[in-house]
């Protein structure tokens, strides 16, 4: 399989420049399952995009400090390709700020939270389990987050809440997989992270994200159900699906 990896992320603070970027996390996290597999690595945020003579089996939109609600041309961009890919029955996985892309993009609505920002790390509870994770209760992911989807899009299933956030994770059909958390961290880039971010918050989100992570994150089990996610809709695309995903592409 051939994935687009898109790359929101806008830290370029020295903190950033000191640790792996997300393409690398994500290739990482999805190569120790899937060691064959393809990746190409766009950064949305400087002007890359997939151009028509590009092939993608799916995308995967990772999270960024940027807000869906910013006024810049990537993010309107960003929702055009989503849209596009949709139509085309592309498969879409979402992290953080992808699943709220994803969400906007397709007419669902992204707010902020209706507590403190969440930090470190947070449980989903799974509320419908699909083939790609079978028996599936509950998962532990790294958490950064002010805002989350409100409001979810025409046909969109809720799978999986949070104490704070109902819309932990959803599904569209058998193209669509979304979380608001963070499977491509690792726990000591969650820590690192934790530390270098809590003192910008009130005490207690810095305390209570340095107690979330004691309990573990689960980022490599998380990575099996995106591989498997993107496998099981594979042999449901008709032959017009995948010229679509050929040449799918945003100007």
């Amino acid at each position: 399989m051939h994935i687009g990896l898109l790359v929101t992320n806008t830290d370029r603070s020295a903190f950033a420049a000191r640790h792996p970027g997300d393409a690398e996390k994500f290739r990482t996290l999805i190569e120790a399952v899937r060691p064959d597999w393809q990746m190409t690595a766009f950064d949305l945020p400087a002007g890359e995009f997939p151009s028509e003579a590009q092939r993608f089996d799916g995308f995967l939109i990772g999270g960024s400090p940027a807000s869906v609600h910013d006024d810049a041309p990537w993010i309107a961009r960003l929702f055009g390709l989503i849209r596009d890919a949709h139509a085309g029955s592309v498969p879409l996985v979402g992290a953080c700020f992808g699943h709220q892309a994803i969400a906007m993009a397709l007419g669902g609505r992204v707010g902020p939270n209706p507590g403190p920002f969440v930090l470190g790390a947070a449980e989903t509870k799974v509320t419908a389990a699909h083939d790609w994770m079978p028996g599936v209760q509950a998962f532990r992911l790294a958490a950064a987050h002010g805002e989350q989807v409100t409001d979810l899009p025409a046909g969109a299933e809720v799978i999986g809440t949070s104490p704070g956030c109902p819309v932990a994770a959803y599904r569209i059909g058998a193209t669509v997989f979304a979380t608001q958390y963070h499977p491509e961290m690792t726990p000591d880039f969650a820590a690192a992270l934790v530390e270098e971010f809590a003192p910008g918050f009130p005490e207690p989100v810095g305390a209570a994200a340095r107690t979330a992570l004691q309990g573990g994150i689960e980022g490599p089990r998380f990575a099996e159900w995106i591989a498997r996610f993107f496998e099981q809709a594979a042999p449901a695309r008709s032959d017009q699906d995948r010229a679509a995903i050929r040449s799918i592409a945003v100007t």
